[in-house]
């Protein structure tokens, strides 16, 4: 069966959308959509264990935050600004008080931490790893966890000037903790096994 060329032809060539094209396309979009240059980058959706992953991790993240008073918590689909040519939609992200979120908005303009569950394509693994380590530090956000369920690791980095220094690599059996978040605790054991976890 061919695709729906028609209606793809409604849509910019590749390099000439603009921001509020994207924003249009991603408010009723199923899958991931992101904004980088001019340039729509469609991804695979995400898989049943790497949304019970998440899950346990918003989870976790939420409580902590809630209890605290400390921000708020939002989880992909939704994009979030890095500059006037570029959309990211992190799988998690933390907006603390001080740069709280405006409800009449479809996207975030900043973001104290973000979260990256690494998918097991190459592609992904090194925009996750490489692109978007460059793209978040160089937005200015605080800190940044990259949790990969093929290395099993949960990396967490902060921001060290324009670039991200690494705060912890932990592996099963340890707790990974932040920097920016003190005392948010989270076992590294567990959180991938709420992969296999169907509750």
């Amino acid at each position: 069966m061919e695709p729906a060329w028609e209606v793809a032809l409604l849509f910019p060539p590749q390099g000439n959308w603009s921001a509020h094209e994207y924003l249009a396309l991603a408010d009723g979009s199923v899958r991931i959509v992101e904004f980088n240059r001019g340039y729509i980058e469609v991804h695979e959706m995400p898989t049943i264990a790497h949304q019970r992953i998440l899950r346990f991790l918003m989870a976790v993240f939420s409580a902590f935050v809630s209890d605290r008073r400390l921000g708020e918590m939002f989880f992909a689909a939704l994009p979030l600004r890095l500059n006037e040519e570029k959309f990211r939609e992190p799988d998690l992200i933390f907006v603390g008080r001080s740069e709280p979120a405006d409800a009449t908005e479809n996207y975030l303009s900043a973001a104290s931490l973000v979260l990256e569950v690494v998918s097991s394509d190459l592609k992904s693994r090194q925009r996750d790893l490489v692109e978007k380590r460059r793209e978040y530090a160089v937005a200015g956000i605080t800190e940044y966890w990259i949790v990969d369920p093929q290395e099993k690791r949960i990396t967490v980095l902060t921001l060290d000037g324009q670039a991200y220094a690494v705060h912890g690599e932990f592996a099963p059996g340890q707790q990974a903790t932040s920097r920016l978040l003190a005392g948010l605790s989270i076992d590294v054991a567990a959180t991938f096994q709420a992969a296999e976890n169907p509750t």
